[in-house]
């Protein structure tokens, strides 16, 4: 037995010395890239396909590329019963719709595709009559969730959640990791993303990096932050935009107000909160407010950590921090 004493001293010693290995997952998803990083001593393949099956669940239910989804056959008037899934980002972005006061509204999706940015885009041009006529099925009050149905007032109601379900395929990632027991990730989708724990790899806190605005298409980072235990989503104009017959920019943002792209001094918000489906959809609403609008509603809303690029009249850009969102 004595003998038996140092080897397992040694063994021990072994063990503590030892770290796990960061492992990460990427590909595609939703029309745009993920990527998951996590700490293990060997690669989880039974992860890997819950991953799988998380992704192939929420696209069934509510992807408007999939003809056969939930949200599909509701949006061409199917009677169908949605699932819990479904039912979650619903509510959240019911209350989205309701503390932005319908700047967020999911039914905008025709207005979207009008402007030829969404799964069913009409790449033509567009007159005010067009945008009148489609706006009288935008309105998220003009649906009713009943349990497990739901109800529209006004048919011609199509539903897009693409402004929020990216945010919340990135919480339920988040706790598919945490249920296999992990505590130090960083999951992202599209740019939506959360952490737990810190970077074992480096020992720190995970560091962000929110794009600069460059209309041109190059990337270059314009500030990094911790991101500590939490989630970010950054909504910008300056990717996702189409130049018209007259050479003039208009941004895939669609005013739920008047159907048009939003026109808005903001080129970029980056909103931090605890759940990312939150900061996905209040990011898309505060993007398509002005720079006093927005700074008016997050005076109203200290629970959102918001910084702002506000592009000016000179060509510079102006960084503005709310709410306790990291300056340094």
């Amino acid at each position: 037995m004595r003998a038996l004493k140092p080897a397992i001293f040694l063994i021990c010693l072994f063990c503590l010395s030892c770290s796990p290995d960061l492992h990460e997952l990427k590909g595609s998803v939703f029309g745009t890239t993920y990527g998951i990083q996590y700490f293990d001593y060997e690669s989880n393949e039974e992860l890997e396909k819950a991953v799988d099956d998380t992704y192939r669940a929420i696209n069934e239910s509510m992807s408007t590329y999939l003809p056969n989804s939930i949200i599909s056959k509701i949006n061409h008037n199917n009677e169908v019963t949605v699932d819990d899934l479904f039912v979650k980002v619903f509510e959240a972005a019911y209350t989205v719709f309701n503390e932005t006061n319908g700047r967020f509204d999911p039914t905008i999706g025709p207005l979207v595709n009008l402007w030829d940015f969404g799964p069913e885009g009409t790449n033509q041009l567009v007159d005010s009559v067009q945008v009148k006529q489609l706006m009288s099925g935008v309105g998220f009050g003009q649906l009713r969730l009943t349990g497990q149905r739901l109800f529209k007032s006004n048919e011609s109601v199509y539903i897009d959640f693409n402004a929020i379900a990216k945010g919340f395929a990135v919480d339920q990632i988040a706790a598919l990791l945490s249920s296999f027991g992990y505590t130090d990730y960083l999951v992202e989708i599209g740019g939506e993303l959360r952490t737990s724990g810190i970077n074992l790899s480096k020992n720190t806190s995970w560091k962000i990096g929110v794009d600069k605005p460059n209309f041109e298409g190059t990337q270059s980072v314009i500030k990094a932050i911790d991101l500590d235990n939490a989630s970010m989503a950054t909504s910008g104009i300056y990717r996702h935009f189409k130049v018209n017959e007259r050479g003039e920019r208009y941004a895939h943002i669609i005013d739920t107000k008047t159907g048009f792209p939003t026109q808005t001094d903001i080129l970029s918000v980056s909103v931090i909160t605890q759940e990312c489906m939150f900061a996905d959809a209040y990011a898309t609403a505060i993007q398509s407010m002005n720079s006093m609008e927005a700074r008016m509603f997050l005076s109203e809303h200290p629970e959102l950590k918001v910084m702002l690029i506000i592009g000016k009249p000179d060509g510079s850009l102006d960084l503005q921090y709310f709410n306790g969102f990291p300056e340094d």
